[in-house]
């Protein structure tokens, strides 16, 4: 497992993370700390979750249940708590099973960082991160329909501030240990650099947002933008959950998998996903790959990554995502990757 520094903080981060939003739905809590037991065992060294999770499906009945998980892990394991980085995520305006969709403020920084640090019986956190903007974000295949011109660039810049200074003091408090982003914007991360710089702040040193061979808007500006701040990507979904696997192809919804509870997994599954999916997996069968290990060990290619976090809901999944560190793509496997990029660029 190689191990690279996050931005500029001294930390070493593993260069697959383990996603946990399965836990309490898909996944019991015996089955996350076999998860986290195996992952461990095999050099990674960072969860992601939210307060938010677990989802597939997200109720107000279960969220917060992998937060709670992943405590009941660090109690049984308190020794480990100094080997593995735990990060979790604010929920943000409109998500109604969160504080009824309140936007994100000092306040409710407060009240979400105090419960997490409860559920996952911690004293800190190692990265804390926004889940979204609180102006609204193009993720999500929101980019369909984005108009930032409702914006008003005066108060982005009062809620920074408010958000900056919050972690300054939780940081200051112990409480934290760096702070990043999720589903931002070029513009949106070199704002909070700027900011921060200039309040003496905590800038950010990730954002997490959705990057796979089949979903790439990482590539340009926010390439740039991570380059020359220091803000890495944090990926989730390298797999586009699961569409790069193959298992869909044909249009299946084999039992038990994401697409189960989420038809159109989030929006992802569309007409022009199969003949992608379709591409990228014949490519891995040319050279004699497993589909998931070729784009796992992909994004470990990209000079922006700092790590591609992934999901399993089962231990064979989360050893032939694990067995990806020993992938190397040859120049070969990349052009063709590239090929199949150019004919099916952005298929959802």
């Amino acid at each position: 497992m190689r191990m690279r520094e996050l931005s500029t903080t001294g930390i070493k981060i593993s260069e697959l993370a383990l996603g946990s939003m399965t836990w309490g739905t898909q996944n019991t809590t015996d089955e996350g700390h076999a998860q986290i037991d195996r992952a461990l065992e095999r050099g990674v060294n960072i969860i992601d979750t939210a307060e938010m999770y677990p989802v597939n499906p997200l109720s107000k009945e279960t969220q917060g249940e992998t937060q709670r998980v992943i405590g009941e892990w660090v109690a049984k394991n308190p020794a480990k708590r100094g080997d593995v980085l735990l990060a979790t995520k604010v929920s943000g305006s409109g998500y109604k099973n969160v504080r009824d969709g309140a936007p994100i403020s000092r306040d409710t920084i407060h009240v979400a960082i105090e419960k997490s640090l409860k559920d996952m019986q911690t004293d800190y956190i190692d990265l804390y991160q926004l889940h979204w903007p609180n102006r609204g974000s193009f993720q999500f295949r929101q980019n369909w329909s984005f108009d930032a011109t409702g914006q008003d660039t005066a108060e982005v810049a009062r809620h920074m501030e408010e958000v900056l200074t919050t972690m300054a003091e939780l940081q200051k408090a112990g409480k934290i240990r760096h702070f990043g982003l999720s589903n931002e914007s070029a513009w949106g991360c070199t704002r909070w650099c700027v900011m921060a710089d200039a309040l003496g702040a905590p800038r950010p040193v990730s954002t997490q947002n959705e990057y796979s061979l089949m979903y790439r808007s990482h590539d340009t500006d926010m390439a740039e933008m991570s380059h020359h701040e220091k803000v890495d990507l944090l990926s989730f979904s390298p797999l586009a959950t699961g569409i790069l696997s193959g298992k869909y192809l044909g249009d299946q919804t084999p039992q038990g998998s994401r697409r189960t509870f989420v038809n159109d997994l989030g929006g992802r599954m569309t007409e022009r996903s199969f003949p992608a999916s379709e591409a990228y997996v014949a490519v891995a069968q040319k050279h004699g790959l497993d589909p998931c290990q070729m784009a796992l060990a992909w994004c470990r290619t990209r000079p922006f990554m700092g790590t591609a976090i992934f999901g399993a809901t089962t231990m064979e999944q989360l050893d032939v995502a694990l067995d990806s560190v020993d992938v190397e793509l040859s120049e070969e496997v990349l052009k063709d990757i590239d090929t199949v990029h150019r004919a099916h660029p952005q298929p959802y």
